[in-house]
């Protein structure tokens, strides 16, 4: 599994684990909700500073969303 594509899986399943929707997710960190899509479903390569806005906003380590990427 590409390394995106594992982070996209990694995300959603934190996010949905929290009951939160992709905008309360986007709204929590400061992204547009499209954003937070486009990052579950694996279309853009998330920056560094976005992996740890959203990894704030869902209160995880930032490591949390790279887990099993190697």
């Amino acid at each position: 599994m590409e390394a995106r594509e594992r982070f996209a899986r990694n995300l959603r399943a934190e996010r949905e684990r929290r009951g939160l929707s992709q905008e309360a997710l986007g709204h929590v960190c400061g992204l547009h909700r499209t954003e937070i899509s486009l990052l579950e479903r694996a279309g853009r390569d998330p920056r560094l500073s976005t992996i740890v806005k959203v990894a704030r906003g869902l209160r995880v380590p930032p490591a949390s969303l790279l887990d099993g990427i190697q």
